[in-house]
């Protein structure tokens, strides 16, 4: 808050007692936003006209988001009038929001996704928007059900629309076998009633891909976006939507690949030019323009290719996700989702540590499953082993490419949106000599 230089709070009575805090410790006054009653404004009551000082020119400064800093120290991102109207127009065409709609919003508000994709193009849209305000796996395949009784009929405020994190995707699946049978059937009849489900933010395992549109008939919308232009990417509403691609340029994007150091064909730096662009870093002028290349085309930071259909194939942080590996340039994510296949695998994280022999060792950070575990524990046995990971992995990865280290840990050091800072737990890890 003290770098974006933040001159006033406004805060609802729930959170007055921190956000005065917050206000105490910075130079930004504080002010109180009233209780406003709900329902239409009664006969008699005046509105008093908004006088308008300044006029507002297209590309003046009208947001700062952070960035989410899973690779370096978060920067204030400027957004124009007009990069954010060119954003919610693109998204609620692509994705066919309209006045029929209502989003179940549980996402975090410092985010792209739960800015734009769920509340900014959704309100220009006309639809509705109704908050969760903490993320409740219970909470959500509820609110699903009340929208759509097993009579048949659907509720005035159904829920049409679900954007989450693959985090959520895996939560909401565990919650649906927990189930009993009967509540697992209207669970999942309520979901196949939902217009549209999408997921972003991080790379949707394909293993919660295929299991959720088991459960629910939705193949999950996956797109590609960051705070810099929101998103650019996706996969279509009406079309093939391709398991581990982020689909293809909205229109009036585009879109090229820097070839890598070691002059691989097709693969390399994604680079993004869109009306979206934002128009400068907060106070790092310098960082900015190193930003850009020739042309105005943004560079993204990110791993890319494109397959053989046009779609393209997000290979991961060029500084987090990419390993050198003997030699050879490897994405943790191709590895990560072959690993996500184990049955004894929850969730994983795979990145590489140093190594004398070959520059960078591939390491397994693994979740197990829970169960698993603890049919393993009464046997006194680990939950996984090395051996027994490869032995399953070497079936559709390269031999160079199998994890040569395992670490089993209870969790995933997550953000909000679910993403693992590999570059502070490669830090971390290099460290402490493991």
């Amino acid at each position: 808050m003290t770098d974006a230089d933040v001159s006033m709070i406004l805060s609802t009575e729930d959170h007055s007692e921190l956000m005065q805090d917050i206000a105490s410790k910075t130079a930004a006054g504080f002010s109180l936003i009233p209780d406003v009653p709900s329902g239409d404004v009664n006969d008699g009551v005046h509105l008093k006209e908004i006088q308008f000082f300044n006029k507002v020119e297209d590309y003046d400064p009208a947001l700062i988001l952070y960035t989410s800093g899973t690779t370096g120290k978060p920067k204030g991102v400027v957004h124009t009038h007009s990069s954010i109207l060119a954003q919610v127009k693109t998204l609620s065409t692509a994705w066919g929001y309209t006045s029929s709609d209502c989003f179940l919003h549980c996402l975090p508000l410092h985010h792209v996704h739960g800015f734009f994709n769920a509340l900014f193009a959704p309100l220009y849209a006309g639809s509705m928007v109704e908050f969760m305000p903490k993320f409740s796996v219970r909470g959500i395949w509820q609110r699903w059900r009340e929208s759509y009784p097993k009579d048949g009929s659907k509720l005035d405020d159904a829920i049409t629309v679900f954007t989450g994190v693959p985090t959520m995707y895996t939560r909401l699946i565990q919650g649906y076998e927990a189930m009993d049978p009967d509540l697992q059937a209207a669970s999942a009849s309520a979901g196949r009633q939902l217009r549209l489900m999408m997921c972003g933010s991080s790379a949707l395992p394909l293993p919660v891909m295929q299991q959720w549109e088991a459960i629910t008939g939705h193949r999950l919308l996956e797109r590609y976006g960051m705070t810099e232009f929101v998103m650019a990417i996706s996969n279509p509403l009406n079309g093939l939507r391709k398991g581990g691609t982020v689909g293809k340029p909205f229109p009036g994007v585009q879109v090229k690949i820097l070839a890598d150091d070691d002059g691989n064909v097709g693969v390399g730096e994604l680079c993004v030019k869109s009306p979206s662009m934002f128009k400068e870093y907060w106070k790092r002028p310098e960082v900015t323009k190193d930003s850009f290349i020739e042309g105005g085309y943004f560079k993204t930071g990110d791993a890319a290719k494109v397959d053989e259909d046009g779609y393209y194939v997000i290979l991961g942080r060029t500084n987090a996700d990419i390993m050198k590996v003997g030699g050879y340039k490897l994405s943790a994510l191709e590895i990560e989702a072959i690993l996500l296949e184990h049955p004894a695998v929850s969730e994983c994280c795979v990145l590489g540590l140093p190594d004398k022999a070959y520059g960078e060792a591939v390491t397994a950070i693994v979740v197990p499953d829970v169960e698993i575990k603890k049919a393993r524990d009464n046997e006194l046995k680990p939950a996984l082993t090395l051996d027994e990971l490869c032995s399953m992995a070497k079936q559709k990865l390269a031999p160079y490419k199998l994890p040569t280290r395992l670490f089993i840990w209870e969790s995933l050091p997550r953000n909000a949106m679910g993403k693992v800072n590999k570059k502070e737990l490669k830090t971390k890890l290099a460290a402490e000599g493991q």
